[in-house]
C-alpha cells in the first residue's frame, strides 16, 4: 500500500510539474507577443505623389524621426531629372541638413521645381537622410501636367516702331509656343488707330509645337494725312487655350514730299503777298 501511495504522489508531482511549464511558456510566449518592437528611424511624406504644371512648384509635406538612442547628424540628398532643383526648408529656412537629437522629430517641407520644358509624365524622385549609422529613403513621384503658354514679341524685343503718314510699314513679330503642349489653330489679329490698316502673312498658324517659333509680317498702312504724333497699336495671337498680346507705341512722322510741298506753299503764299504789295501798295 504503501509503494502504491508513494507511486500516485510522484505521478501527480509529475504532472503538476509539466502543467507549471507548459503554463510558464505559453505566458512568455504571450509576452514576447505583447511586447512593443523597438522604433526604428523614419523618413515618411504625408503625400507621395503631387501632379503640378511644370511652371508650378511640387511641395511635399514630410516628418524625419531619430529613433536612435544618440544624436545624430542627417545629410538631405535627392536624385533629380536634369534641371530640376530642390529645397529644404525647416520651419521656413532653408537647410541641407539637420542635427538630430536622440527620439526626435522633425517636420521638412520638400519643394522641388521642374524645367519649364519637362515633358508631361511621371517622374520618380528618390529623397535620402543620410547618417553617419543611417541612411533613410523616400521615394516621391511628381506629375508633370501638360500646360499651353503662348509669347508674342520682336526679333529684337523693341516694341516701338517709326511710320509715316501715308505709307505701308511691315512690322515683324514672333510667336512662341514656351508651354509643353502643342497649341493649334491660333489666329492673329490687331488693335489699331481709327482707319489703320493691317494684314498678317501667315494669317493663320495651324499647328506650333512646343518650344517652337513661328515668324510673322504684318503690313500696316498708315492712312493720308494721319498728324504727326505717338499712336498705339496691339497686335495679338490665340486660341482656345491661351492668348498673347503685344503692344507697340507708332511714332508717326510727316513725309519729307509733304514736308517739301508745305514750304513751297508758304514761299508762294510770301510770294503772292509780296507780289500784291509791289502793285498795288503804292496807290
Amino acid at each position: 500500500m504503501l509503494i502504491k501511495f508513494l507511486f500516485t504522489r510522484i505521478c501527480v508531482s509529475h504532472k503538476f510539474l509539466l502543467f507549471f511549464l507548459v503554463f510558464f511558456s505559453f505566458n512568455l510566449a504571450l509576452q514576447a507577443q505583447q511586447a512593443p518592437a523597438a522604433a526604428k528611424s523614419s523618413f515618411t511624406a504625408r503625400l507621395m505623389n503631387i501632379e503640378a504644371a511644370a511652371n508650378e512648384t511640387f511641395r511635399y509635406n514630410t516628418t524625419l524621426l531619430n529613433a536612435s538612442s544618440k544624436a545624430a547628424i542627417y545629410e538631405l540628398k535627392a536624385e533629380l531629372p536634369a534641371g530640376w532643383m530642390i529645397t529644404y526648408r525647416v520651419d521656413g529656412s532653408q537647410v541641407t541638413s539637420l542635427n538630430m537629437d536622440a527620439g526626435k522629430t522633425q517636420d521638412i517641407t520638400l519643394e522641388i521645381s521642374a524645367t519649364e520644358n519637362a515633358d508631361p509624365k511621371k517622374y520618380k524622385i528618390p529623397v535620402k537622410a543620410v547618417s553617419p549609422n543611417d541612411t533613410l529613403l523616400l521615394n516621391l513621384e511628381a506629375v508633370v501636367k501638360g500646360s499651353y503658354s503662348l509669347e508674342l514679341t520682336t526679333p529684337s524685343g523693341r516694341l516701338s516702331e517709326e511710320v509715316t503718314s501715308g505709307s505701308q510699314k511691315d512690322v515683324h513679330l514672333v510667336v512662341k509656343n514656351s508651354g509643353t503642349l502643342p497649341l493649334n489653330d491660333l489666329e492673329l489679329s490687331s488693335q489699331l488707330p481709327t482707319n489703320w490698316e493691317s494684314s498678317f502673312d501667315p494669317s493663320k498658324i495651324e499647328n506650333l509645337q512646343p518650344g517652337k517659333t513661328m515668324d510673322i509680317t504684318v503690313r500696316l498702312k498708315v492712312p493720308d494725312k494721319t498728324i504727326a504724333g505717338d499712336y498705339a497699336a496691339t497686335f495679338s495671337v490665340k486660341n482656345n487655350n491661351d492668348n498673347a498680346d503685344a503692344a507697340f507705341r507708332m511714332v508717326v512722322k510727316t513725309s519729307v514730299l509733304s514736308g517739301w510741298i508745305g514750304i513751297l506753299v508758304i514761299l508762294l503764299a510770301v510770294g503772292i503777298v509780296y507780289y500784291l504789295i509791289r502793285k498795288y501798295g503804292r496807290r
